[in-house]
């Protein structure tokens, strides 16, 4: 979700909690490395951006030998909106040779009840990406504009199927449910359809099986650059760069709602703080490399990088403003 008021908040480290962070890792055990293969969880299907980073993450810890020469295992296990993923990841408690993906998708489902899980007992250790969602149409549409969609869905809300992925309640519905509202659409009445992968929300739109899409950029930004689709309309509170330059934000459009995701890494339960250590200091020399960076802003969103303590207190905040949103969108 986050507005730039929200990110901001957590640019700086909390005094308290980083100071008890700092004292637990300077007491911990030296030394802990990957002593056997790594197994990164994903929790969605091949084809949309979270599984793009994954896998970036992953190749680029091989590749910069950042794992003790290692081998890093892309494990895809969609399902049950993530909880898959999740349960696998529970299930290794203590075993620092386990990662998932932390993203806000996630927060996001256990805010609206699809997730039956809480995302405060795993160990978010770092943030990755700043991703962008995108509301985007088939070129040949006669939905030519923002504009354009808000007036159909208000006369008729239920009159265009929209698609989301994985599930409806997650980070791209929220992106498109917050700035309909915004506009005077009833988000509670629209037609909504969930798929797999956001790359399979992109094929239901190019072969007419939905009209109207949300997914965030590494997605529809090939589609767009190919004039298959037209980019309505960004949930970004700041006007892209490159290809997304010419495409409107909800706010330059006069609707005041934004929702940016971040994309990031988890840890199962019960690591320990060298362990922490170890894959914040390993991910910060992913996120701090020329091909990590090439891989984010080609993909059209932008690299970030926040540890542990600052990973902590987004999950944490982000779950509370999720929940007043999806109470006020009426989505739980």
């Amino acid at each position: 979700m986050n507005t730039i008021f929200t990110r901001r908040q957590f640019l700086g480290q909390s005094a308290a909690l980083g100071a008890a962070a700092c004292t637990g890792l300077s007491h911990a055990q030296s030394g802990w490395r990957p002593s056997e293969m790594v197994r990164y969880v994903i929790g969605v299907a091949p084809g949309g951006s979270v599984d793009l980073y994954a896998r970036g993450i992953a190749q680029a810890l091989q590749d910069m030998n950042l794992v003790s020469g290692q081998t890093v295992l892309a494990d895809n296990r969609p399902g049950a909106a993530g909880l898959l993923a999740l349960q696998q990841l529970q299930r290794q408690r203590g075993n620092a040779h386990y990662l998932a993906t932390f993203h806000t998708g996630s927060i996001a489902g256990q805010a609206t009840g699809m997730l039956r899980a809480d995302m405060r007992e795993f160990v978010p250790v770092a943030m990755m990406v700043e991703e962008t969602s995108l509301v985007a149409v088939r070129a040949d549409s006669d939905i030519r504009s923002a504009e354009d969609l808000v007036a159909r869905l208000k006369r008729d809300p239920a009159s265009l199927r929209i698609a989301v992925a994985p599930v409806r309640g997650l980070n791209t519905h929220l992106a498109i449910a917050k700035p309909l509202q915004a506009a005077g659409v009833a988000v509670d009445r629209l037609t909504v359809a969930p798929f797999r992968s956001s790359g399979d929300s992109m094929t239901a739109l190019l072969g007419g099986h939905v009209e109207v899409v949300s997914a965030t950029v590494p997605t529809v930004m090939p589609h767009h650059q190919a004039g298959r689709v037209r980019i309505l309309a960004s949930a970004d509170p700041r006007r892209g760069t490159g290809a997304l330059a010419s495409v409107p934000t909800w706010r330059d459009l006069g609707v005041p709602a934004d929702y940016v995701s971040y994309n990031g890494v988890l840890l199962p339960a019960g690591v320990d703080a060298e362990q922490i250590r170890f894959w914040e200091d390993a991910l910060r020399k992913v996120s701090q490399s020329a091909g990590w960076k090439s891989l984010v802003e080609n993909s059209g969103n932008r690299p970030v990088f926040q540890g542990y303590v600052d990973s902590h207190r987004y999950l944490q905040s982000e779950l509370r403003e999720t929940e007043a949103l999806v109470a006020q969108l009426k989505l739980g």
